[in-house]
């Protein structure tokens, strides 16, 4: 199996961040992104399989210790209330399911998981949708926080695939998911994903759990 591995770090010296303990070392661990796409293997039984062999190859014990789910997961919001609904044909067990897994609520082919000290991520855009084309966070920030601390997210990434590339707008946007995210009262780490205007850009600084500027992308092979 091949993983791959991304340290989403900070490439800058001296930075500003919400003080909530969150953010004090690089967060390093899987994207599915760099993996899987939108393909067939992008389900919940590859992500298991991909939990268990970082663990038992000894990834999680030197701090590679993140899934993180990037885009192709959420299938539509529920009618009448408007939750974001996991795919049913890849992750048919859910999203809370899957968090216990790696969180160690649940027992799998013999690996305690939790006790290495896993954590668990997705995904959204600022704007409608996804990178994907996906249902995304623009309108539904509190909803959608909400429902990621019932899943019990540790990480959420936002990106700007279909949302506008003002600056100001692009403010607005981080901040309203930040806000948001906040008032959960669950630790949940921000990592924001912007290009063009967003790049560079000080504002970040101020009011992000972590804005990294670029991905240092790992590749490591192994067999399982």
């Amino acid at each position: 199996m091949m993983l791959r591995l991304v340290i989403l770090s900070a490439l800058f010296g001296v930075t500003q961040g919400l003080d909530n303990g969150l953010g004090r070392t690089p967060q390093m661990g899987y994207n599915s992104w760099y993996d899987l796409e939108c393909t067939d293997d992008m389900n919940e039984r590859v992500i298991r399989q991909t939990a268990l062999a970082m663990v038992s190859n000894g990834l999680v014990d030197v701090g590679y210790n993140y899934i993180n789910l990037d885009d192709c997961f959420i299938s539509h919001r529920a009618p009448n209330t408007n939750i974001l609904v996991p795919d049913p044909s890849t992750f048919p067990s859910g999203m809370r399911a899957l968090a216990d897994f790696i969180h160690n609520k649940s027992k799998g082919d013999g690996v305690w998981i939790g006790r290495k000290g896993m954590k668990f991520g997705v995904y959204t855009d600022r704007g409608p949708k996804t990178c994907a084309g996906r249902p995304a966070a623009q309108g539904y920030e509190i909803l959608d926080a909400e429902t990621y601390a019932n899943w019990t997210v540790d990480y959420l990434k936002e990106d700007s695939c279909d949302a506008s590339q003002d600056h100001e707008t692009a403010i607005k946007d981080y901040g309203r998911m930040r806000d948001a995210l906040n008032k959960t009262g669950r630790a949940i780490f921000f990592s924001l994903c912007g290009w063009n205007s967003c790049d560079n850009s000080f504002f970040f600084f101020c009011f992000c759990l972590l804005f990294p500027p670029s991905e240092f992308l790992m590749d490591l092979f192994f067999d399982s």
